[in-house]
């Protein structure tokens, strides 16, 4: 379990766990501005030290290979897994580069050092910045609060009211402070993973410029860079789209508190003062404690916590509640106070004092005082609806509708479903169209309506369904199975739970999922990905049913799963899933995995990696907000998903070309790491020595070689065959790509893992 997600609701208990998972972020944080110190230093040594570059070398390499990224949430991307490997894997690069240190680096500073500090500075900095600010105002609410409930209940009601509105204007200062401040931890969490990485991929660049066999070792390189430069763009557009959605939940939290008060229907907390009696002459004291009230057991469970003595947590007390009354102010000068009788202490009253009037009340009812007058304890939050959509057949017809106009009118349009419509126009227009008796317009003629506000009315109408065109009650199942497995366990799983769905809403996706195929088809023209369309997509086919930001932590993989059903929506929605896939004829044999179709990295070297002039198809995805405004906030923005080009705009960036693998192909199946694969003689075999011979060896006559296929695969681009076992491959030769063949299946030539085949 990486760090815990913090929850804004929390920010409002301020409860001891929550203080320690805020540590937990904070001691993270530290962790990372000391390795960035640390890298720092380094780096400057192999500017000034060219005598010394091997050890310092070796000295970074060690770094960079100790440091371990840490996650929110409870599991990870395989993005993130890739961008976490990096450091690894840079690191062995780096030793085995040692030996041939020649020359010296140099532009190291503009590509590395300015980066890794700028990032250091403007965003770890201020959070320390931040931090000081939140423990400052902690004590000062939490002074002022003593102050107020140690105040006589007898002063006079003007004085009383006016410190009850001091502490108050305290409180909401110390809660906004809390907000922020959570909410910047969890945001430098997850920008330091692509912030770290990226500089440290420019930095390659600088080294390999002055090795004599770096154009040939960054040929070699070149598939797994791509790759990365991949997994850092899905990471980034994912981390934006989640970062809107948690600052809209926060916004709503800031705007109803009380509502997110009442975390568990099974139980309550908060703060109370517990009064503790002394012997004469001492009297009696009060105690902070922070309490959970189960309220089916009626059990009180009472632990002491300062915010002021270093967070220290002591002993827990549990008492049995029999009855709970309030206490006037005629019985004991103090405000607020509640007399609790005791089952498992007969004849033991204990008095506590809640925090304010209405924490007075809330605990009153909680508990199940006598005197409690009414008090709302808030409902869980729910999106009011403007739009009475329903999945039926004018709904059906309306997404055919639109479906229909966009592919004729606008699919080659750039950023196709991110540039969005006015938002008042969006909303008539579906309320037109769900009109049955107004529904009859077409779409692909109209002039009435442009390209962006159809768009925008078809997410709009999936978004304002009563619920998610891929249901409450499967989205547990689909993130988990994101969440794990290897590319092809995913597909047949997200197939199975496909035809789990009602029958309307599988037809329904299925249309829309064709439809998105076609998007991605044009891509090269509408900048559109499938990795682009999931985060577009992703928030509006699946979510949960509470507003949380661990459910918001979740919208990466909400993404891995409509890219699967977008690469794949032929298979998926055509027939249902086979229950025996393998046909039983013959021995079964474990097949490989994709980690064993890795390339060995042993003895591989490093990317030439330019961020100034990275030739990569750039284009920002916010994932859909709660409803229309959401969608004006984003419009047109064409900001790019490079830190290192953020100024660019989406068409000025061309696609990258590749031998068989198009930059712009997102990755299959939420596999975001795409490493090439290779047989196990390619493990132990350095990548010069097999250019060369490959190069040496003469042209082999193919028209005659012949393949079988002994594991089933799925093609994860264009230039890779899918099959069967048992399949058959013609004129079959070996491919320039080590640990490959070419061959030839059902008239497609294409490529063949070699270690899935054998030769006949």
């Amino acid at each position: 379990m990486g760090l815990h997600p913090l929850e804004f609701s929390e920010c409002y208990l301020d409860s001891p766990i929550f203080r320690d998972k805020i540590k937990a972020h904070e001691a993270e944080l530290d962790k990372t501005n000391r390795f960035i110190k640390e890298l720092y230093k380094d780096g400057k040594n192999l500017i000034n030290a060219t005598k010394q570059l091997g050890l310092a070398q070796r000295k970074f390499a060690q770094c960079l290979g100790e440091f371990q990224f840490e996650y929110v949430g409870d599991a990870k991307t395989d993005d993130e897994k890739c961008i976490d490997e990096s450091l690894q894997e840079f690191s062995s690069f780096l030793k085995n580069l040692e030996d041939q240190r020649e020359l010296m680096m140099k532009n190291i500073t503009e590509t590395l050092m300015k980066p890794l500090e700028k990032f250091r500075k403007d965003h770890l900095g201020t959070v320390r910045a931040q931090r000081k600010r939140y423990e400052k105002e902690t004590e000062k609410y939490y002074s002022s609060l003593e102050k107020l409930l140690n105040m006589s209940a007898k002063k006079k009601e003007p004085q009383l009211q006016e410190a009850d509105t001091q502490v108050e204007t305290m409180k909401l200062h110390f809660q906004d402070e809390s907000l922020d401040y959570v909410c910047k931890l969890q945001e430098i969490q997850e920008r330091k993973k692509f912030e770290c990485v990226e500089p440290m991929l420019a930095f390659f660049q600088t080294v390999f410029t002055f090795y004599h066999q770096g154009f040939e070792l960054a040929k070699d390189f070149d598939h797994y860079k791509r790759a990365l430069q991949i997994n850092i763009q899905n990471t980034r557009s994912r981390f934006e789209g989640a970062r809107s959605e948690v600052y809209e939940l926060m916004k709503r939290i800031k705007g109803a508190p009380q509502e997110y008060r009442q975390t568990s229907p099974i139980s309550c907390e908060g703060y109370l003062y517990v009064q503790e009696k002394r012997p004469p002459p001492f009297g009696s004291s009060w105690v902070k404690r922070y309490s959970t009230f189960v309220k089916e057991q009626k059990i009180l469970h009472m632990v002491t916590f300062d915010h002021r003595s270093g967070g220290k947590i002591g002993e827990t007390e549990s008492v049995t509640l029999k009855s709970c009354l309030r206490k006037t102010t005629d019985m004991l000068d103090r405000r607020f106070c509640l007399e609790l009788d005791i089952t498992d202490r007969p004849g033991t009253v204990l008095t506590v004092q809640a925090m304010s009037e209405d924490d007075h009340k809330f605990w009153i009812q909680a508990m199940g005082g006598k005197e409690a007058p009414g008090y709302y304890l808030g409902t869980t939050y729910s999106k009011e609806r403007g739009i009475d959509a329903q999945l039926n057949d004018v709904g059906l017809s309306f997404m055919e509708n639109s479906i229909s106009a966009i592919e004729t009118r606008g699919i080659n349009d750039q950023g196709l479903y991110r540039v969005v419509g006015v938002s008042s126009k969006v909303q008539k227009l579906v309320s037109l169209m769900i009109d049955e008796e107004s529904n009859e317009v077409d779409l692909s003629t109209s002039e009435d309506w442009d390209v962006k506000t159809v768009t925008s009315a078809l997410k709009l109408y999936l978004r304002s369904l009563p619920e998610p065109l891929m249901t409450y009650g499967l989205y547990k199942e689909f993130i988990s199975l994101a969440k794990g497995g290897s590319p092809e366990s995913r597909i047949q799983a997200v197939h199975r739970l496909i035809h789990k769905l009602p029958e309307r809403n599988r037809q329904v996706l299925g249309l829309l999922m064709k439809h998105l195929a076609n998007v991605a088809a044009h891509s090269k023209q509408n900048l559109m990905t499938v990795a682009n369309l999931g985060v577009v997509f992703g928030p509006t086919l699946m979510r949960p049913q509470e507003d949380t930001v661990a459910a918001i932590m979740d919208l990466k993989f909400q993404n891995i799963v409509v890219e699967i059903l977008i690469e794949h929506n032929e298979k998926i929605f055509a027939d249902a899933p086979e229950s025996c896939p393998f046909s039983p004829a013959g021995p079964v044999f474990p097949a490989p995995t994709r980690q064993s179709k890795k390339l060995g990295r042993q003895n591989r070297p490093l990317a030439v990696y330019n961020p100034q002039a990275l030739d990569i198809q750039n284009v920002s995805v916010v994932g859909d907000g709660s409803g229309p405004a959401a969608d004006e906030t984003s419009m047109g923005s064409n900001e790019s998903v490079s830190s290192q080009s953020s100024s660019a705009s989406a068409s000025e960036m061309p696609a990258e070309k590749s031998d068989h693998v198009p930059l712009s192909t997102s990755l299959s199946s939420g596999s975001n790491s795409r490493a090439p694969r290779a047989g196990a003689s390619r493990e132990n075999q350095p990548a010069s020595t097999t250019a060369a011979s490959d190069e040496e060896k003469p042209e082999e006559s193919v028209t005659s070689r012949k393949a079988k296929a002994v594991f089933p695969c799925e093609a994860e681009h264009d230039s890779e065959l899918s099959f069967q076992v048992g399949a058959i491959f013609n004129a079959v030769s070996q491919s320039r790509e080590p640990g490959w063949l070419e061959g030839e299946l059902k008239g497609k030539r294409g490529l063949i893992p070699e270690n899935y085949v054998e030769m006949l």
